[in-house]
């Protein structure tokens, strides 16, 4: 079946809602509105956990509904049923033209991305191993690290997988749909040495089959990976705490660029005023040389996605160009406030939710140093490989992010590793302080999930190595 033949067989064949009434129904739901839409999903998802050599979680979920919303100004109103029937969608349309009080509004939607080219494939991943292929996966990875390093006291395995199909109906007739694949594997290692327990872990996913996680080249290297990690911090010492040079080595530590720095530049946070970029368009808010974008047209990435949640194509959005600010992430309310395009970046966790600006891939260009020669360069400092977790104040642009994997660098050579390192600074005044940047630009491993407003949504992140100056470092070292 094609891609449009699988989506009104899912909504319409298999249900006994009729295409025209619906949209007539909608039509008349949002007439005189400035914006809204019907976003149909059906979604299937699975969960294997492997612990302590077992099978301990195993899980099969299928949901599905719709959500209708009317935007009426800069007020929304949602209703959302997980249910397919004309009878449901009409009862939502009486509670949401409630908004409309009297305004006429001027709905235009642009961009539909009826036209956009797929970015990953249409088949469902759940359905393409057997069961037993899968805990097959899982027990090999136990087995395999295990047998290969003595240290090795735990080993958690994971696969996930989801197959989410949506479909966005317009006031004006037209429709636009997308069916999502998503798959994660995760690895995590407990090693002890001499009474001493570390841990390490490295996961890896994106919007294709599982066929690519079960090659054993492939979980065997990401296996090792996380092994590495945990041997590394068996040998860490207490990290140093002040101010001082901290290199960020390339991709997954763009997470720090994605909270510090990416939300900030989400269209609501600046038409309301509330970020620390708002009202700073055409200025300078990095370092010459910071180049970062926003870009969901990537094939096969996790933040990837060839319509967004409001049905229009995503695209590649320039945010900072060598340091100034060129513009925001926009869904499609908040741009018609603000009197600018949408960027393609509505997104929402799931029918039960209205849709919001939100990332997709954020990183950052790459630029012309050897990573090498960065950390040479440094006489004392921190070197952070990975994070673990972080927080961000939108307002004040303040954050706290803790390192799983860092280490001192002294005289311009990596040292020794240590532990307990976090990076605390300001994203803006953070971005000024990029003194170099190297040429190995990566984008991460397919691990994101990002929440906002209580609803979580796969993302990208990405970046070169990096130096930079005078950040604050919080450490457990005792004088």
């Amino acid at each position: 079946m094609t891609h449009d033949a699988i989506l009104d067989d899912l909504f319409f064949n298999r249900t006994s809602m009729d295409e025209a009434r619906v949209q007539g129904i909608l039509a008349s739901t949002l007439k005189g509105m400035d914006d809204g839409e019907l976003f149909l999903e059906f979604c299937q998802s699975e969960s294997l956990a492997f612990d302590d050599g077992r099978l301990k979680n195993a899980s099969f979920t299928t949901s599905g509904g719709f959500g209708l919303r009317a935007v009426s100004g800069d007020a929304t109103a949602y209703a959302h049923a997980s249910e397919f029937t004309e009878a449901a969608i009409k009862r939502a349309a009486t509670s949401v033209k409630a908004i409309k009080g009297g305004h006429s509004g001027n709905m235009s939607v642009n961009k539909i991305g009826f036209n956009a080219p797929a970015l990953y494939t249409d088949s469902n991943p759940l359905h393409e191993i057997p069961f037993e292929k899968k805990v097959k996966l899982l027990e090999d990875i136990d087995h395999y690290l295990r047998a290969k390093n003595p240290y090795v006291r735990q080993v958690s395995a994971s696969l996930t997988g989801e197959w989410q199909a949506v479909e966005i109906l317009h006031a004006d007739g037209h429709k636009t749909g997308d069916i999502r694949p998503l798959v994660r594997l995760n690895i995590s290692v407990v090693a002890e040495k001499d009474g001493r327990m570390e841990s390490g872990s490295m996961g890896s996913g994106g919007r294709r089959s599982y066929h690519h996680y079960i090659d054993s080249k492939y979980w065997h290297a990401q296996a090792d990976e996380a092994l590495r990690q945990a041997l590394v911090n068996l040998e860490s010492r207490p990290a140093p705490a002040g101010e001082m040079p901290v290199v960020l080595a390339p991709g997954w530590p763009g997470i720090l660029l994605h909270e510090a720095v990416g939300h900030g530049l989400e269209g609501d946070f600046n038409r309301k005023g509330t970020s620390a970029f708002a009202g700073l368009l055409g200025e300078r808010v990095a370092a010459k040389g910071v180049t970062v974008i926003d870009d969901g047209t990537l094939a096969d990435r996790r933040g990837s996605l060839t319509v967004d949640d409001e049905g229009l194509e995503t695209e590649r959005t320039v945010l900072i160009e060598d340091g100034i600010l060129k513009g925001y992430i926009q869904d499609k309310m908040n741009a018609r406030l603000m009197g600018v395009a949408a960027t393609g970046n509505g997104r929402r966790e799931s029918y039960a939710h209205s849709p919001m600006p939100r990332m997709t891939n954020t990183y950052m260009l790459g630029g012309d140093r050897d990573p090498q020669e960065i950390i040479s360069s440094v006489k004392k400092g921190i070197y952070a490989v990975s994070f673990s977790g972080g927080q961000v104040d939108i307002t004040s642009g303040k954050f706290v992010f803790s390192a799983s994997e860092a280490y001192m660098i002294e005289d311009g050579k990596i040292a020794y590793p240590v532990k307990g390192a976090t990076l605390i600074g300001n994203g803006p005044d953070a971005m000024t302080k990029v003194v170099a940047i190297g040429n190995d630009m990566e984008l991460d491993k397919g691990i994101g999930t990002c929440g906002k407003g209580g609803q979580s949504v796969p993302v990208g992140v990405g970046q070169p190595t990096l130096l930079m100056e005078g950040l604050t470092v919080g450490g457990t070292e005792i004088n």
